[in-house]
């Protein structure tokens, strides 16, 4: 029977385990909904080990595991959306002030920073957001709170994490080439860090490239 305490929930190594003992397309969909909701769940433990199993084993296929996590992502995103939408700001800063809110480890100065990040970047935020740890899994709610238009939320989101998705599975598939499983869960963690690098570098490019042609003077006709 497939059990796992929150106390194991919340130990990476035992998700980590537990995912690739169990690894399937089913279980990169819900692991991801799960990580792109309010409950604290790393997406290094899935996508990574999803990839080095499907190049390793050949009983998944890479392409295909990016299309789940993304739709994964996508569904968790769109849960935090619709609760901000439908229960307001006053309940969001309130549960995040609540025990249950902090051991989720979403805090209302993690919930402003994501609100100010909305803020400055607008619509565009749900993309660039979804590239950067701490924002990742918050920035939906700001989205949900000002209501932004559902099907330029649900865009920019698979959009963001496609890209974010991407890298981790190209890290999972070079890992598979170079890696043998005992010491996978070790090089992922080596690798975090690098990663965490990765998608702020992605996150300034994307904003970068948007600001440039969202700036540049039109040509005349």
């Amino acid at each position: 029977m497939i059990t796992l305490s929150i106390l194991d929930y919340l130990n990476a190594s035992a998700a980590f385990q537990f995912f690739c003992d169990h690894a399937s397309y089913w279980f990169v969909f819900l692991f991801m909904v799960i990580e792109s909701s309010f409950i604290p769940f790393p997406s290094e433990v899935v996508v990574p080990p999803a990839a080095y199993l499907a190049v390793s084993r050949g009983d998944m296929n890479v392409f295909v595991v990016v299309l789940c996590a993304t739709a994964g992502a996508m569904v968790g995103a769109f849960i935090n959306y619709l609760l901000a939408l439908w229960i307001g700001r006053p309940i969001v800063y309130q549960f995040a002030n609540s025990r249950f809110g902090r051991a989720c480890l979403i805090t209302p100065e993690k919930v402003e920073k994501a609100e100010a990040y909305f803020d400055k970047h607008g619509a565009v935020s749900t993309f660039v957001g979804r590239l950067i740890p701490a924002i990742r899994q918050l920035i939906s709610i700001p989205a949900g709170l000002s209501r932004m238009n559902v099907w330029s939320f649900l865009v920019f989101t698979a959009l963001g994490a496609m890209v974010w998705n991407v890298v981790l599975a190209s890290l999972g598939y070079w890992l598979a080439k170079t890696v043998p499983y005992d010491e996978l869960f070790m090089a992922v963690e080596k690798y975090n860090g690098y990663l965490t690098i990765a998608g702020v570098v992605l996150a300034v490019a994307c904003a970068g490239y948007i600001a440039i042609h969202a700036f540049k003077p039109s040509k005349s006709k």
